[in-house]
């Protein structure tokens, strides 16, 4: 192991599981997954952040300790390089209602107005109802005038192109592209660390609306859509982009290398009974929680039984 690799003291820092953070959303849910702790009356969760930099460590060494001052401190081993910023937030998303029909700008729009990264993500189906839908860009590329008009007469959701999805589907992203949620599905969330969102149309919700900047950022025609998985050695690859790879394991057994010792990694079991392994120890996944392996060089495997989703850095 490259002695950059380690720990200051001499030791490897290890696996970190974070403690998500809930907020509540007016399109949430009452009840949240038995892993999650229950809503409080008349608080809706529609969202749990599962690498906020707010989180915070909340076993071993460092707990307590927020992931953003884990990234400061070990900025080559959390963000990839020199950067203090944790480049990827995860979420796990619940929506009751549609979501607004929104938009993200890309990195050098957000560059330019001085507001840091930009907002590409992807969308993994954990459970989808009959019938569940997303909005996904138009159906045609609109002039901004129709589209504004559309906006001022409460008819943009009849321009915008929907895509049924059904569990374990992936869907890229990508930034400028307008986008809605509808009800009836969980989404595991996968982004670049952005929370600049520009909302144009809120179904008839008196929420702020963000017209002119959404529209200065919008694309007619994108890169977003279903993605099809391809098979690699022991996985399948989710998704692959510039920001972020997105992989499945189903671990059966023993002893599935997870490989990419020299990324950043985060693992997100969809149930119990699965842990990562190395020559430091054993460490369980808590399911629907976020356990970060640091980019250190240390190999690690997957045990146990059941279903984990891998983020990496590209």
């Amino acid at each position: 192991m490259a002695v950059e690799a380690l720990h200051p003291e001499g030791r490897v820092i290890g696996p970190v599981s974070l403690r998500p953070f809930f907020s509540e959303r007016i399109w949430g849910v009452k009840t949240l997954p038995k892993w999650y702790p229950q809503p409080q009356a008349g608080k809706p969760v529609g969202e749990a952040w599962l690498t906020a930099e707010s989180c915070v460590v909340d076993k071993g060494e460092y707990a307590g300790v927020s992931l953003a001052e884990m990234t400061r401190r070990f900025p080559r081993q959390f963000a990839g390089g020199d950067s203090a910023q944790f480049p990827l937030l995860i979420k796990t998303l619940f929506p009751q209602e549609k979501l607004s029909v929104q938009v993200h700008p890309n990195d050098a729009q957000a560059a330019a107005l001085g507001l840091g990264r930009g907002k590409t993500e992807c969308w993994y189906v954990l459970s989808a109802e009959p019938g569940a839908e997303l909005a996904l860009g138009f159906r045609e590329p609109f002039p901004e005038a129709e589209i504004r008009a559309a906006i001022a007469a409460g008819t943009l959701e009849q321009m915008l192109n929907y895509l049924p999805v059904k569990t374990g589907d992936m869907v890229f992203v990508d930034a400028g592209t307008v986008h809605s949620i509808g009800p009836g599905m969980v989404i595991l969330e996968t982004q670049e660390y952005s929370d600049i969102t520009y909302r144009l149309y809120d179904f008839g919700r008196p929420r702020e609306l963000h017209v002119d900047a959404g529209l200065a950022v919008t694309r007619t025609s994108s890169r977003a859509g279903l993605v099809t998985p391809v098979a690699m050695d022991g996985f399948e690859r989710l998704v692959a982009s510039e920001y972020f790879v997105v992989d499945r394991f189903e671990v059966s057994g023993q002893g599935r290398s997870l490989g990419l010792s020299e990324k950043m990694q985060m693992l997100f079991a969809l149930s119990e009974e699965v842990s990562v392994t190395s020559e430091q120890g054993s460490t369980p996944l808590s399911p629907w929680h976020v356990l970060v392996l640091p980019a250190e060089g240390v190999e690690y495997s997957l045990r146990g039984a059941g279903q984990v989703i891998r983020i990496a850095q590209p």
